[in-house]
C-alpha cells in the first residue's frame, strides 16, 4: 500500500528547510525587483545552519524513499523562495540530471561537480524537441564536435559552467540523430549573448547561448554512442528519460510556490474571522471558506500526483505517464490557486508589501518549461489510448 505519512525522522528534515525558507523569503522581493543581480551562492545567515541532511538517509522502513523525500524537499525549499536559496547547489542542475542518466561514468566523475544548465529550446523550436535544428558535425581529422545553432530560456545559463546542450547529428534522421553534448563555459565558439528579463522567476537566470563553429572533444557526447539508428528514436527516448523526474521536480516547485500561498491566505482568513469549519456541510460554510477549500483540495490532489510519480521511481518502476501527469495537474493547479488566493485577498493579494502576487507570477512557469501542459497531455493521450505521435499530429 502506498503510504505518504513522514516518519518523524522525515519531518525533521523537512521542519529544517521550512525554518531556511523563512530567512529566503526576506532577500525574496529584493531579487525579484533586482533582475540584473543573481542571488549570492550563500545567504549570510547560512553560517548559523548545519547543510540539509541526506534525503537518501533512512533510519528505518518507516522513512520515506528518497525519490519521495526529494519531492517533498522540493515542496518545503520552494515553500520559501523559488530562486533564493540559504546555499545554491553546485549541481543542481537540469543538465547535471541528464549527465546523471545518460553519461558514461568517466563523464559524470569528469563534471558532476560542475552546475550544468540543459540547451534544448530553439528560437524555432519550442514545446517539441524532436525540431531541433542545431548542428553538430564530426570533424575526424581533429576528433572534434563542431556545434553551431542558439539556444534560447536556458535555465541557470548565467550560474551554470558547463551546459548539456543538443544538437543534431543527422537532421534526415529526426528525433534518432539528435544527441546530448557537454560543453563548458569558455569554449571558443560558445556565447552567452544575453540574460532574460522575466514576468516570474526573476531571481533564477535564464540566458540565451549562441554556438558558433564551437569545437568539443570527441568524447564529450553524452554517453559516447555515436550510432544513428535509422528506425525509433534512438538516443532520444534515452535523454528524454531525463525529465522522469524533473517534471515531478517542476510541479513539486509549483505546489511548494502555491502552499506559501495558501498558508498566507489561512492565516488572513482567520484574522478576518472568517470560519474554515471543515466539518460543516454544504451550504453551513460561508462563500470565501467555500472557494478557500476547493483550492486547497486541488492543491492536495496535485500533490499526490508527484508523490505517486516520485514512489514509483523509488520502486523503480516505470513512471513516465505519472511525471506528465503530475506536471500536466499541478501546472494547471497551481496557476488556479494563486489567482484564487489574490482573489479572495483582494487588494493584500497584489499589494507589493506582500509576496502573493510575486507568488502568482512565479507559478506561470510551471505550464511552461520542460514540455507545456499541452505536451503533456498528449503524452498522456498517447499512454492512455495507445496512440502513435502522427495519430496525434
Amino acid at each position: 500500500m502506498i503510504d505518504f505519512e513522514l516518519s518523524e525522522y522525515d519531518q525533521s528534515k523537512l521542519d529544517a528547510i521550512k525554518e531556511e525558507g523563512l530567512i529566503c523569503r526576506k532577500y525574496a522581493r529584493y531579487y525579484d525587483e533586482h533582475e540584473e543581480e543573481i542571488p549570492p551562492d550563500q545567504l549570510p545567515e547560512a553560517k548559523d545552519y548545519e547543510r540539509a541532511p541526506s534525503l537518501a538517509k533512512r533510519q528505518s522502513e518507516a522513512d520515506s524513499g528518497p525519490a519521495v523525500m526529494a519531492m517533498l524537499y522540493t515542496i518545503y525549499r520552494c515553500w520559501g523562495d523559488y530562486a533564493v536559496k540559504l546555499r545554491q547547489p553546485k549541481m543542481g542542475g537540469l543538465g547535471n540530471a541528464a549527465l546523471m542518466a545518460a553519461g558514461t561514468d568517466e563523464q559524470k566523475r569528469r563534471w558532476a561537480s560542475n552546475f550544468l544548465s540543459m540547451a534544448i529550446t530553439e528560437p524555432g523550436c519550442g514545446s517539441d524537441p524532436s525540431r531541433v535544428t542545431a548542428s553538430a558535425v564530426l570533424d575526424e581529422a581533429t576528433d572534434e564536435w563542431i556545434l553551431n545553432g542558439e539556444k534560447i530560456f536556458v535555465t541557470g545559463g548565467v550560474r551554470a559552467s558547463g551546459v548539456v546542450m543538443w544538437a543534431t547529428v543527422d537532421k534526415s534522421a529526426g528525433r534518432a540523430g539528435i544527441k546530448s553534448f557537454l560543453v563548458m563555459k569558455g569554449t571558443p565558439g560558445f556565447e552567452v549573448a544575453h540574460k532574460e528579463k522575466k514576468l516570474g522567476i526573476r531571481g533564477e537566470d535564464t540566458a540565451t547561448y549562441v554556438f558558433t563553429d564551437c569545437r568539443i572533444p570527441r568524447d564529450q557526447l553524452l554517453g559516447g554512442n555515436e550510432d544513428v539508428q535509422t528506425k525509433g528514436s534512438g538516443g532520444f527516448r534515452g535523454v528524454m528519460k531525463t525529465f522522469n523526474m524533473t517534471r515531478p521536480a517542476v510541479a513539486a516547485f509549483g505546489i511548494g510556490i502555491s502552499e506559501a500561498a495558501l498558508d498566507f491566505t489561512r492565516a488572513e482568513l482567520e484574522k478576518a474571522g472568517v470560519d474554515l469549519d471543515y466539518g460543516a456541510g454544504i451550504g453551513r460554510r460561508s462563500a470565501v471558506a467555500d472557494r478557500f477549500m476547493k483550492l486547497e483540495a486541488l492543491h492536495a490532489a496535485s500533490k499526490l500526483t508527484v508523490l505517486r510519480a516520485a514512489w514509483l521511481a523509488d520502486q523503480r518502476e516505470p513512471n513516465n505517464m505519472e511525471s506528465s501527469v503530475c506536471k500536466a495537474h499541478a501546472g494547471t493547479a497551481v496557476r488556479q490557486i494563486t489567482q484564487g488566493c489574490i482573489d479572495i485577498l483582494g487588494p493584500l493579494g497584489v499589494s507589493r508589501e506582500n509576496l502573493v502576487e510575486k507568488w502568482m507570477r512565479d507559478c506561470r512557469i510551471i505550464d511552461i518549461y520542460e514540455g507545456t501542459g499541452q505536451i503533456q497531455r498528449l503524452i498522456i493521450a498517447r499512454g492512455l489510448f495507445d496512440y502513435t505521435r502522427d495519430e496525434l499530429n
